[in-house]
């Protein structure tokens, strides 16, 4: 295995044991699919991520990838997770275009909203609770 494939492969380990203490205990790495990739990492809620670990950091790339391969996995989100050269795992970058965000934002509010009209005090507590980790 060259160096560079190694450290593309410590970095998607790292970030699922990052996701599965902290998001989804049942996040883990894809099998890599050719031209119909699904992503580097399954398990990150509603998003195909794509990672990457590499010296020169080319953003539109990343994206155009993470977008396509979303389409693939069925997600409706694509993002990549940069590592950040010398630090730790939650020191990453999530990186996604601001067309993909502002749908994400969206999904959020009206979810929000949603769950406010049915259950407010499970939003407030939901609320405090997410404020507080801050």
């Amino acid at each position: 295995m060259s160096a560079n494939k190694a450290k593309g492969t410590a970095w998607e380990s790292a970030l699922v044991a990052y996701l599965r203490e902290h998001h989804n205990p049942g996040a883990r790495r894809n099998a890599q699919m050719g031209r119909l990739d699904i992503g580097d990492i399954d398990g990150y809620y509603l998003h195909a991520l794509e990672a990457k670990a590499e010296k020169t950091i080319t953003l539109p790339s990343y994206i155009a990838q993470a977008n396509k391969e979303a389409v693939h996995a069925g997600q409706p989100y694509g993002c990549a997770v940069v590592k950040r050269r010398m630090k730790g795992t939650a020191d990453g970058y999530v990186v996604r275009d601001v067309a993909t965000d502002v749908r994400l934002m969206n999904r959020m509010q009206e979810m929000e909203g949603a769950l406010q009209d049915v259950a407010f005090d499970r939003w407030y507590a939901l609320d405090k609770q997410h404020r507080e980790t801050a």
